[in-house]
């Protein structure tokens, strides 16, 4: 899978980024918010070629995990996934992003989550979710600006979903915020 945004290159990861890719799970202000657990950073450059290995096994289009490169200088400022949630009953599908701290604020999770749910849908899929624990206010304001909508709660985590059918011309409607520990959803209809 290859995306274009404005200022994105969204791709698979290389073997060649593993150095980036330790760079940015080396750090507890990333992994933190990841999954459910205790935080685990990575450790060494061959976790994240294991890792690297793992994100192609899981690429079965239009689910996958991708780097979200800076077209400007090639630099890369995170991760953004499609992925079937752990838990789900149904399939759900989870759109993610974890950013290098060096990129937080810039709103490149916005811009690499709006092209990546535009992929989810062309491709299938009538909705997607959006987890994030109830105080990583920074994924919360991604999920409102990417659109989601508020659905039931999730003891510690926010989810929203986002459906569209067609989306509007931007491609992207705007969503309702929600209060912390609640669960939304994005449809396509």
């Amino acid at each position: 899978m290859r995306i274009e945004t404005e200022r994105l290159l969204i791709r698979p990861w290389r073997h060649a980024d593993a150095e980036r890719l330790l760079d940015i799970l080396s750090r507890l202000e990333v992994v933190k918010w990841l999954g459910d657990g205790e935080p685990v950073v990575m450790k060494t450059l061959d976790e994240a070629h294991t890792r690297i290995n793992r994100y192609a096994e899981r690429d079965d289009p239009p689910l996958g995990m991708w780097a979200a490169e800076r077209k400007e200088d090639g630099v890369i400022v995170g991760t953004v996934l499609l992925l079937t949630l752990p838990d789900a009953d149904h399939g759900e599908v989870e759109i993610g992003w974890h950013l290098h701290p060096d990129a937080w604020g810039e709103g490149y999770a916005s811009e690499a989550a709006r092209a990546v749910l535009a992929h989810g849908f062309a491709g299938g899929l009538r909705e997607i979710i959006a987890v994030s624990h109830t105080d990583n206010d920074a994924s919360k304001a991604v999920m409102r600006r990417i659109g989601t909508t508020t659905g039931s709660s999730r003891s510690g985590t926010r989810a929203s979903r986002r459906t569209s059918p067609s989306p509007p011309s931007n491609g992207f409607e705007t969503g309702a915020s929600a209060p912390s520990s609640t669960t939304g959803q994005a449809k396509s209809d």
